[in-house]
């Protein structure tokens, strides 16, 4: 379980700092937009296509993690919801972050009781 636990947050350090650009960072949220839109282009929203991205490599590693593709499924939907929420204000980083770790000791119980 412990050894779970620690690869669980490995995976979301990882995912959630170092492979989260200064981009994706930025365009995952709805509100920012591009500094500059080439003369003739105009504005098209991309942040799900980012967000998506970002919660996909989420999902990944709780399903490298896991062994399970659901679980990994559920980790990517629950990322989504988490950040799109913290994106929009309605909570924190810190709140954004502890709710992150819940999901991860959920995928911890699942394991353990084995669905």
């Amino acid at each position: 379980m412990w050894i779970l636990i620690f690869w669980l947050i490995v995976g979301h350090a990882v995912a959630d700092f170092s492979l989260q650009g200064e981009a994706m960072a930025k365009f995952k949220n709805r509100h920012n937009r591009p500094d500059h839109i080439p003369p003739g282009q105009k504005l098209t929203p991309c942040w799900p296509y980012w967000l998506s991205a970002h919660a996909l490599e989420h999902g990944a590693c709780v399903a490298l993690a896991t062994g399970s593709v659901v679980l990994g499924l559920c980790e990517t939907l629950s990322h989504w919801v988490i950040d799109f929420g913290k994106c929009e204000n309605w909570y924190g980083p810190h709140v954004d972050q502890g709710l992150h770790l819940v999901c991860k000791l959920t995928w911890v119980l699942i394991v353990l009781i084995g669905y």
